[in-house]
């Protein structure tokens, strides 16, 4: 963020008249700033005077100058300023909303010394800091101030973090301190953060940091916690002066910090989490700057200065302009500014989570923002102001945004749908769905108040194109989902999202209830709907007319209005309702009726007066009776009884008319006398009940009242006797006898006998019942009657009446059982047969008429039958004997199962013909194996074989024919069988048919016959493989012949007989075809064989053309060519290709060289242009005359190749005089040599080579040497002696290099001689230069030789010092090398000891290394292994040094996984506190901690061990610059850890201690983040258990068990923590790689746990002290008190304490003692070790009780 001086608001003055403060109203339209003569001036945003007021004392006797305002503050509405005095008060001025209104006091706060600094960050709270210290809250509602901290030392600055929920003060002392009203889930910590080195007057809380400057001319910036992130040092700068003020921007993103002439300006990086420093702004003659504000939408500065200037600055990232109508300013990384800049109207969008934003888009019609940050999406709506931030996670910003909801914000991303509501910062909802069409999508959000209902969120969307889901985006379920039947293409719900209409591709209009869950269809032809704005009215067009339901709930009432055109819009405005329709050119408004609609909102806003009073303006007709109806159930749903009674009233129902109007009357009578609106009074209820029919109802808020008479009223007016009695008796009503004679007389008044009957017989009297039944022709009740009581069961003339009046009524069974009450068997048994009762006539005559049994079994077998129950009649049959019905009743009732079971059981023969007819069934449910067996049975193989045959399964009809027949009948059977289907032409079937009887030749001929060639083919390869291209080729031949070509050129080319096909094609003259076949199917130059023979045949002009079109002219040149088709090849390009004429002739004369005419091949090859060839075919026949005059003719060029040929043959020939003579005349001398090189006759070489080619006489020469040398001995001596005739003749350097040349590998003497002679001549005779070549050359072939002196003289020679020295050096002698190095080149001494340690290293002699070089001999010693060495010698050197290489040790072994040997080491030689080695220090810790089977006594000396180290490794980094770093705080864990360990070893010796080594393993679980949670938990598992503490053991271990089976799954997203809630044991603790604990412990352990898990004894919770927290925490669950862990055994200290020297030590009494004595009686040594650990730890023990032994 840079600063831009924008203008000066108040102009200093010449001496000191400093601005004493400033403030910026949070909604930016004011500024306010105080002079030095106590005055508030006051700003417009544009920075023009507006208004100003003098302050006034606190006491007016003192003068106008009496005091200094100090601070001052706009309240959060911007109506009001706070001013901080220094004669100890504060004002609070009232300035009112617009310029010039009255100023006035509302609040003033006397305090007990001078107010120094003030803030106003939230509504009625003033925070301010006093000169005494205290930091207080001024509440401006109550008028009342509090402290809300208070510290010793004046209070010099005070500033609010961004969101004003926390403040922070800066103090005289330095310290700074902080207090959070809500610290929002930060976690910060309370209190004194940290101390700055001077009063941080420049004070400020960023987003991310706190930065401080005073008058050390140090800016230094803070973390949450107070440690230092930065220090920007500006004490050496001499301009600098000390800084006295300081502001954050509104985001927290920058911090500008005011001193002398200059704004210093501090911006956060969050990607580097570090405070940049940006150019400051340096303005001379400023002065020092006392004031500084910054405006609430982060896009302006002032500062105020000791001379009573004011400067306003712009400070702004960058300003960009949008689309020429918006300007965007970014006033920091997370704040932009956009402003219309038409209208002047501006919005400020921020990040509230500090996030930088990109690039700010406006869409949707210049309505809405949208911008993104890294993690987040902002949205806002210009119109409302309304703003949100939403997590969004980067999606390439693929999103697709739709603005058509006003209230919503609808985001397309990857198939999600995401919504956010404007001016809120959480998602409101997320679904998945493909349709991005916002008609296919309906979200309602609070859109039209329903009664009772607050907030109304819901989404209407498509899952699939056939399928709506409805969500309650409140709650977040889903309300609904409608499947239909077809695409759905449009939808939406009305405003209180009650109803969804949607339409469907068919143009069909549905309604769904969202509340019942009905789903109708509306209207067909649908071309367009919509609802009405504020209300449920739908307007739809059908074809030709609108459609208009002023009622939706009654979707069948439609008020229908003819169109000639189309609706194109629909407008609510001004009490008006108009359907804008186009009709040709022309556009008409048709005006719905308003009052409907106004009913229907009405009374979906609950306003029932106003409904009625519209109704009552209306006709009566269809729609209004509906409204009247409609109104009528709500009112008395909502207990609105006059308006219900005028509804009854209007739609004629007179009866609810009167009931409402005399129960109005009630209410109204009893509201007069009791208040309220009389509809709770009893009466009201109760008939509103009884207008419902709940007559309970009413009869108990009777019966509640004791209206016992209204009660039996009210039933004897509806005629509920019954009830009215009931009452009557429930009571004991002295009217109740009456009330019964009443109520007979009525019934037989009104001949209701049953009724008079049911009474006689409830009063006893049976006969009279029994008369009243019959008279009521109800003869089944009075048998009833008769048949329970014995008095009329033993009167024959009742019991004879009754049973003539149950026949008369055919009521047989009940006759029957009559006379079976009266032991009348026979004719009981005659009633029942007669009424069909047979189970009660088999059970009778089971009893009286045995031989009756079978009979009647039978006859209820064909009742059954008649009754058409075949299933229940089977058992019956069976039970008769009568088998045959029996069957027929199964067949009847499909029961084939049963009826095959049946038959099967039947011995005589007239039983199978059943047989075929189930078999048929089966068949015909293709159970053929079920019928094939039935068949068998019944003796019909035939039928079974025909069964098989019509089902295709001939296989198992051969089968079955194979085994009832000979294999001829079969055969036959199945040939004459196909021969049949092949005449009927079914000859797929005729073919399985010859299959199965294995005669495919006759299906292959069948086929043949009937012109079937895939089929026949299909068989053949099936048969026949081998003969299948050989059918083919002749099926295509044939096929040829009846010219059926296409055919046959299949069959050809299935048979690969591609050739054929375009060879019949050719025969036909269809080139087109033949090239076709040849291109697909031929080789890749097939096609063009076939065009070429194409052309050929048209010849001329034609082929020309044809050839061009498939592009093959040259092709085709080249084809005529290579089949000797010359004079057509000549044709074709003479015609169209001229530039192919020659290769054509060259072509021509090398066929006919190869057919021996040489004479016309010359002539072509000379037309061909190319007379060598001619020339070259001469030569190949050793026609030389030929070809001498061929090329001197033609080609003058060639007579030099003539020329080498004959030379060639001479040298072939061994004339080596002739051939040397042609070829010198061809010029060619170096062939000569070539050739006398190859016969190696090398003389003759040399002599020509000096004679015509003196240049290469030295090549030719040295080649000659090497030739030599190759020759062995022989050779080297021809070498030496060139090399001595070279020396001989003077030619020094060819000597040299001669000598240089010997490699005679076995003579080593010759070969130093050789070199040495080299050397020799090299140095005497030839330059410098080229004697150093040499000598460099023959040096390293002498060291080679292991001739190392020789080697380094000759180097000493030429001063070549460092090859000397080298030399000596490959040759290990060192005192030579050194003395060379010390006597001629003094700087080589360091090479040289350089090398010997080198070669020490190398040879390994360390110890001799050891004094030359220490730290390369500590390496090898390291890099061996030799650590006991290399750790020996290290301790001689110095501190450092020696831990180096124990570090290296201490890794190596770690790797070696023995961190106990590490662990010795440490303890050996010190504990370091380096930074380096704390890595090494944690894995050994995490590595000892992680050994198994350590929990015992023994293990004693490594766990103190290991606390001891991490004792001495704390003690050194308090003295460190380590110091109280976490890495410290760690080790502090480590060390409490590491002493738990080591006290629970000591305590395991002791039997007495057992509970400490219980409480010390609880103890550890709070540090399972280090230990390995599942060690952790068993061992204090095992613990517990063994103290018979079994709840915790049972829960330790189960947590134990939990553990086990997440490292098995190697995940704990699965761990269950709700035993360890309100618990300081942690939640989140590393996954450990693998169990600490054997399995077959573990499965003890598993087996421990079910069985007390069955116990119902154990309570499965952890045991709670009287802080109601578990008893080994900490942490107080309710209060958050934090208690010191006791020493000894970890728990809290809660009471008996016993406190040490050293702040924070602490242990439980009982403990301590129990402990001290137990060391006390048994003089255990561990046990002494803990207390003298604890005496030097916790700085001395309480008492001097006890003395270490």
């Amino acid at each position: 963020m840079q600063l831009k001086h924008l203008k000066t608001l108040l102009t200093p003055q010449d001496g000191a008249a400093k601005v004493t403060c400033m403030a910026w109203a949070p909604n930016n339209s004011r500024f306010a700033v105080c002079t030095v003569d106590r005055v508030v001036l006051l700003y417009d945003e544009q920075g023009e005077r507006r208004d100003k007021f003098s302050t006034k004392p606190a006491d007016a006797k003192y003068g106008k100058k009496s005091y200094t305002v100090k601070a001052m503050a706009f309240s959060p509405d911007s109506t009001k300023i706070a001013i901080a005095q220094t004669d100890d008060i504060i004002y609070v001025y009232k300035i009112g909303e617009d310029w010039g209104d009255k100023k006035v006091i509302s609040n003033k706060f006397l305090q007990t010394s001078a107010v120094t600094c003030l803030i106003w960050p939230a509504d009625h709270a003033i925070v301010f800091g006093l000169a005494e210290g205290k930091v207080r809250l001024a509440n401006t509602k109550t008028n009342k101030s509090s402290t809300v901290y208070a510290t010793e030392s004046y209070v010099v600055s005070l500033t609010s973090n961004v969101s004003g929920k926390g403040i922070m003060s800066g103090h005289a002392d330095g310290t700074v301190v902080r207090y959070f009203f809500d610290d929002e889930g930060s976690g910060e910590s309370q209190g004194k953060v940290f101390t700055h080195p001077c009063p941080p007057y420049a004070l400020a809380w960023g987003a991310n940091s706190i930065i401080a400057g005073g008058c050390d001319k140090k800016v230094v910036a803070y973390g949450k916690e107070g440690h230092v992130l930065q220090t920007f040092d500006y004490s050496r700068d001499r301009t600098e002066k000390e800084f006295t003020v300081a502001a954050t921007s509104p985001s927290g993103q920058s911090v500008v910090l005011g001193s002398y002439d200059r704004l210093r300006v501090f911006n956060w990086s969050p990607r580097r989490g570090t405070w940049d420093e940006a150019s400051p702004k340096e303005i001379p003659n400023l002065y020092t700057i006392t004031a500084l504000a910054w405006k609430k939408d982060g896009s302006r500065l002032c500062a105020g200065t000791l001379c009573g200037g004011v400067e306003q600055f712009d400070c702004c990232l960058r300003r960009s302009i949008y689309k020429n109508k918006f300007e965007t300013t970014y006033v920091g990384l997370s704040q932009v500014i956009v402003r219309n800049l038409s209208t002047g109207m501006r919005v400020v969008l921020k990040s509230h989570y500090g996030y930088e934003i990109d690039e700010v888009k406006i869409m949707g019609k210049d309505r809405f923002l949208v911008a993104h940050t890294s993690d987040t999406l902002l949205l806002g709506d210009l119109m409302t102001n309304k703003l949100s931030e939403v997590a969004w996670q980067g999606s390439g910003g693929n999103e697709k945004f739709f603005f058509e909801n006003e209230t919503v914000c609808m985001i397309f991303n990857a198939g999600e749908l995401t919504l956010v509501e404007y001016g809120n910062n959480e998602i409101l909802g997320s679904v998945r769905t493909e349709f991005m069409n916002p008609h296919l999508i309906s979200v309602r959000l609070n859109e039209r108040k329903r009664k009772g209902v607050e907030d109304n969120k819901k989404l209407a969307y498509l899952i699939d194109i056939k399928t709506i889901a409805i969500v309650d985006l409140v709650s977040g379920y889903n309300l609904g989902t409608v499947s239909h039947d077809s695409k759905v293409d449009w939808l939406e719900m009305n405003e209180t999202g009650r109803k969804l209409l949607f339409r469907d591709k068919k143009l069909r209009l549905h309604l769904y209830d969202l509340e019942s869950g009905e789903k109708s269809t509306v209207l067909s032809f649908c071309s367009y709907v919509q609802w009405v704005p504020g209300s449920d009215v739908v307007v739809a067009q059908n074809r030709s007319a609108l459609c208009v339901w002023y009622n939706i709930h009654s979707a069948e009432r439609v008020t229908m209005f003819p169109l000639r055109g189309d609706i194109v819009d629909l407008e609510r405005s001004n009490g008006k309702t108009e359907v804008i329709v186009t009709e040709g050119v022309n556009t008409v408004s048709y005006t719905l009726d308003e009052g409907l609609i106004e009913f229907g909102t009405a009374i979906d806003d609950g306003d029932y007066y106003r409904a009625a009073a519209f109704l009552e303006t209306l006709e009566m007709c269809a729609e209004t009776e509906a409204m009247w109806k409609t109104l009528s159930k709500l009112s008395l749903e909502a207990q609105q009884l006059h308006i219900a009674e005028r509804c009854f009233a209007a739609l004629g129902d007179v009866s609810k008319a009167r009931f409402l109007n005399e129960t109005n009357k009630i209410a109204d009578r009893v509201a007069k006398e009791f208040g309220g609106d009389g509809t709770e009074h009893y009466q009201v209820k109760a008939r509103l009940a009884m207008l419902e029919k709940n007559y309970k109802l009413a009869e108990m808020y009777f019966m509640e009242q004791n209206a016992i008479d209204e009660v039996m009223e009210m039933y004897q007016e509806l005629h509920m006797w019954d009830d009215c009695i009931a009452v009557a008796e429930a009571k004991g009503h002295p009217e109740l006898e009456n009330l019964r004679r009443s109520y007979y007389a009525w019934l037989m008044e009104t001949n209701q006998n049953e009724r008079a009957g049911e009474v006689k017989e409830s009063e006893g009297d049976c006969m009279g019942a029994v008369n009243l039944f019959l008279k009521a022709g109800l003869p089944a009740k009075a048998a009833r009657l008769a048949m329970a009581r014995d008095e009329l069961a033993t009167n024959a003339d009742v019991i004879n009446r009754i049973a003539s009046a149950l026949i008369k009524g055919e009521f047989y069974e009940r006759a029957g059982d009559l006379f079976e009450r009266i032991r009348n068997n026979q004719r009981a048994l005659e009633c029942y047969r007669k009424g069909s009762a047979f189970r009660k006539a088999v059970e009778l005559a089971r009893v009286a008429f045995p031989s009756d049994v079978v009979k009647l079994e039978e006859a209820w077998g064909d009742y059954l039958v008649q009754q058409k129950q075949m299933d229940a009649a089977i058992n019956h049959y069976i039970e008769s004997g009568c088998s045959e019905k029996a069957i027929e009743a199964a067949i009847g009732a499909r029961q084939w199962k049963k009826a095959v079971h049946i038959l099967e059981l039947q011995e005589h023969q007239g039983a199978g013909k059943y047989y075929q007819r189930i078999a048929q069934h089966y068949a015909s449910i293709q159970e053929y194996e079920v019928a094939e067996r039935l068949f068998v049975k019944g003796d019909q193989i035939k039928a079974a074989i025909d069964m098989y045959t019509q089902a295709g399964r001939w296989e198992e009809a051969h089968k079955l024919a194979v085994k009832c027949m000979t294999p001829e009948e079969v055969s036959d059977l199945y040939v004459s069988r196909a021969k049949e289907l092949e005449k009927e032409g079914k000859y797929k079937e005729a073919e399985r048919l010859f299959a199965t009887v294995d005669q495919p030749d006759q299906a292959i001929t069948m086929y043949k016959k009937s012109n079937m060639y895939d089929d026949m083919i299909r068989l053949v390869a099936r048969h026949h493989p081998d003969l299948l291209q050989e059918t083919h080729v002749h099926l295509a031949k044939e096929l040829e012949a009846e010219s059926r070509l296409q055919e046959a050129e299949y069959h050809y080319l299935e048979g690969q007989e591609w050739k054929g096909a375009v060879n019949m094609y050719r025969g036909h003259d269809m080139w087109e075809e033949a090239f076709r076949v040849a291109k697909n199917h031929g080789g890749a130059g097939a096609h063009k064989q076939v065009a070429y023979l194409w052309a050929k045949s048209l010849g001329g002009e034609a082929a020309v053309k044809l050839l061009n079109k498939f592009g093959m002219l040259e092709t085709a040149i080249d084809l005529a060519m290579d089949n000797c088709s010359f004079e057509f090849a000549f044709e074709l390009a003479r015609l169209s290709l001229k530039q192919k004429i020659p290769e054509v002739h060259l072509k021509h004369a090398m066929f006919l060289e190869d057919e021996g005419k040489f004479a016309e091949a010359e002539a072509e090859f000379v037309k061909a242009g190319k007379p060598k060839e001619a020339v070259l075919m001469y030569v190949h026949q050793q026609d030389w005359t030929g070809a001498q005059r061929v090329a001197e003719a033609h080609d003058p060029d060639s007579v030099g190749d003539v020329l080498v040929g004959q030379a060639k043959t001479c040298f072939e020939q061994r004339d080596f005089q002739k051939a040397e003579a042609y070829l010198l005349r061809a010029q060619r001398p170096e062939l000569a040599i070539k050739y006398y090189k190859e016969a190696d006759m090398w003389s003759d070489a040399i002599r020509i080579c000096k004679e015509y080619l003196p240049g290469k006489l030295g090549i030719l020469q040295e080649e000659y040497e090497r030739e030599a040398s190759k020759k062995g001995p022989r050779g080297v001596e021809g070498v030496l002696e060139q090399a001595r005739e070279w020396e001989q003749t003077g030619e020094y350097a060819r000597a040299v290099d001669c000598y240089l040349r010997v490699k005679d590998t076995s003579n080593v003497a010759l070969l130093e001689k050789c070199w040495m002679k080299a050397a020799e001549l090299a140095i005497k005779f030839l330059g410098q230069e080229r004697a150093v070549d040499v000598v460099q050359a023959v040096g390293p072939r002498l060291t080679q030789l292991r001739k190392y002196s020789a080697a380094a003289e000759l180097y000493l020679n030429l001063d070549l010092i460092k090859d000397a020295v080298d030399a000596f050096i490959e040759g290990e002698e060192w005192n030579k090398a050194k003395r060379v190095a010390k006597e001629l080149d003094p700087r080589l001494e360091d090479y040289v000891d350089q090398c010997y340690k080198e070669h020490l290293k190398n040879q390994g002699k360390v110890d001799s290394l050891v004094g030359v070089d220490v730290m390369a001999a500590l390496d090898m010693y390291a890099e061996r292994g030799q650590w006991e060495k290399c750790l020996e010698t290290a301790s001689k050197q110095n501190y450092k040094v020696l831990h180096k290489y124990v570090a290296l040790y201490s890794t190596h072994l770690i790797k070696e996984g023995d961190p106990e040997k590490v662990l010795n080491l440490y303890i050996q030689h010190g504990v370091p506190a380096n930074p380096q080695n704390f890595n090494i220090y944690k894995r050994m810790f995490q590595e000892l901690l992680n050994q198994k089977d350590r929990d015992n006594a023994e293990s004693y000396r490594m766990w103190g061990d290991l606390r001891d180290f991490m004792l001495a490794l704390c003690e050194s980094m308090t003295k460190s610059s380590e110091a109280n770093s976490p890495a410290h705080e760690e080790f502090e864990q480590m060390l409490l850890i590491a002493h738990y360990y080591a006290s629970r070893s000591a305590a395991r010796g002791l039997d007495q201690l057992s509970a400490i080594v219980a409480k010390l393993s609880i103890s550890l679980l709070r540090h399972t983040e280090l230990i390995p949670a599942d060690k952790a938990f068993y061992e204090a598992g095992l613990a517990a258990k063994a103290v018979g503490w079994e709840n915790m053991a049972f829960i330790f271990l189960n947590r134990f068990l939990d553990l086990a089976d997440g490292i098995d799954e190697g995940n704990l997203d699965a761990l269950d923590h709700s035993d360890f809630q309100d618990t300081d044991i942690p939640f989140e603790v590393p996954l450990p790689a693998k169990l600490h604990v054997s399995v077959e412990k573990r499965e003890e352990i598993r087996d421990w746990v079910l069985t007390v898990s069955m116990d119902q004894r154990v309570e499965q919770v952890l045991p709670h002290d009287e802080r109601d927290t578990y008893e080994a925490s900490l942490l107080a669950a309710n209060t958050g008190i934090r208690s010191l862990p006791c020493v000894i055994t970890g728990y809290p200290v809660l009471r008996n304490k016993i406190e040490f020297k050293r702040p924070g030590m602490a242990a439980n009494k009982d403990d301590w003692n129990k402990f001290l004595m137990a060391t006390k009686t048994t003089h255990s040594p561990e046990c002494q070790d803990v207390l003298k650990f604890l005496n030097h730890w916790c700085g001395g023990l309480p008492t001097a009780g006890f003395s270490f032994h």
